[in-house]
Order: structure tokens, then C-alpha cells, then sequence
């Protein structure tokens, strides 16, 4: 006499649902029925068919060679995360030993001279920081007012960007520069309010869009914290 689940499986229209939950709730099928796993062929865009047995090797390779790739990957974000690790603590190191405010900033302009680039440039907006007159950091000011057609056609709503700038924006963001081919500007502040990190090359292809920001990022959350040292914030 049947039990209930085999009288429900016998009065049950087989479907691919109904075969596959039976296969689930037996998991000995291919133990007992062992033969019937080597008889089985499965489709095979190139060979006509392949059996079971082979499919199932095929799919398992194809797994182990996916998380081959998925390790290398990870190996090399790891390898990635090292290096970037390494290059920040190195200019934390630099930073923390400057006297003044010119010495910082000349320290990170040759940090940014030993990666292969023309200069590293901070720019400050007034309205976060106590930088005018008297105080001897008024170079440092960049008007938000004048910058802001800039953000809205280099940034849009991006905290970075990797390109070229044409006459006039260069004349806005970075007066004395010379020789830029191309920048990676990166804004600081929880909401970009405190000002601009600016690194400059000559190549106009070195920097790009589509290219890595997380060191740009990492140095923005930095810098503010260093220029506190020197420069009292406001608080609008």
C-alpha cells in the first residue's frame, strides 16, 4: 500500500517543479539509480549531447574557474589596498612633521612630485575659514561664487573629477599654475563645503574619466583634519 506522499506524487502531472522538489526530497535517487546517471545525455551546443555525469563535471569546472577568477581579483584589490594604505600613511608621516602651513604644503607638493605629477594645490572657500586678511593664507581663498559654474559642469553630482580644464577654469581654480595638461580634483567636506584638493599633470591624458578615485577620496577626508592645525574653521 502506497503512503500519502507517494499516492501525491502518482496522481500529480509531472512538470520540471515536480521533478526537481521529488529529486530534493530523495537525494539518493542517483545513489540507486546509478546507471540511469551514466545513460542520461544533456544538451551540448557543440557535441550534440554530453552525459550527466559529464555536464555536471563540465558545470563544476566552470564554478571552480569562476572562483579562480573572483580570488585573483580579490588578490589584486587586496594588493591595490596595500599600496594605497602604504601611500597614505607615508604622506600622514610627511604632513604630521611640517612646522607651518607653507611647510605642509610644500611637503605635499613633493609627495605629489615623487608620483610622477606636476604639483598638488589646496583651495579653501572663505566661508569655512578664518583665511583673510591679516592672516597670511589669503592665497589659499577660492571664491565658491566664481568656482561654482566649474562644479556644475566638471562635477555635476561626482565629489571628483579626472580631466582636462580649459582657460578659464584653470584661471578660476588654480591662478599660478602652469603647464597643466590635466587634473584630478577632489572636493572637501562632508558636503564639498570646505574647498578643493587639486593634483596637476602635464600629460593631458594622465588623468581621465572612468579612472580610480579612492585615493582622491581617502586624501580629502585627510587634508582638513591637517589644515586645523594652522587654520581656525568657521562655523556658518
Amino acid at each position: 500500500m502506497k503512503n500519502a506522499e507517494e499516492q501525491q506524487e502518482g496522481s500529480t502531472t509531472l512538470n520540471d517543479s515536480v521533478i526537481c522538489n521529488y529529486l530534493l526530497r530523495h537525494p539518493d535517487f542517483f545513489i540507486r539509480n546509478a546507471q540511469l546517471a551514466e545513460q542520461l545525455q544533456v544538451p551540448h551546443p557543440v557535441r550534440g549531447s554530453v552525459s550527466l555525469v559529464e555536464w555536471h563535471m563540465a558545470r563544476a569546472r566552470k564554478r571552480i574557474e569562476q572562483l579562480e577568477a573572483d580570488m585573483h581579483i580579490l588578490m589584486e584589490q587586496a594588493t591595490l589596498n596595500h599600496a594605497l594604505f602604504s601611500r597614505l600613511l607615508t604622506l600622514q608621516e610627511i604632513l604630521g612633521a611640517a612646522e607651518n602651513l607653507e611647510d605642509m604644503l610644500a611637503r605635499l607638493h613633493r609627495w605629489a612630485k615623487d608620483l610622477g605629477l606636476s604639483g598638488a594645490y589646496l583651495r579653501l572657500f572663505p566661508e569655512y575659514w578664518h583665511i583673510g586678511a591679516p592672516s597670511s593664507f589669503t592665497h589659499l581663498a577660492l571664491n565658491r561664487q566664481a568656482f561654482e559654474p566649474l562644479r556644475v559642469q566638471r562635477f555635476g553630482d561626482a565629489r571628483h573629477y579626472l580631466g582636462t580644464l580649459h582657460g578659464p577654469e584653470l584661471l578660476v581654480a588654480l591662478p599660478q599654475a602652469k603647464a597643466v595638461g590635466s587634473v584630478a580634483m577632489s572636493l572637501m567636506g562632508n558636503r564639498g563645503e570646505l574647498g578643493v584638493l587639486i593634483f596637476t599633470s602635464r600629460d593631458p591624458l594622465h588623468y581621465q574619466h572612468g579612472q580610480g578615485t579612492q585615493l582622491l577620496h581617502e586624501l580629502a577626508q585627510l587634508l582638513p583634519e591637517q589644515l586645523e592645525r594652522w587654520i581656525e574653521r568657521r562655523r556658518p
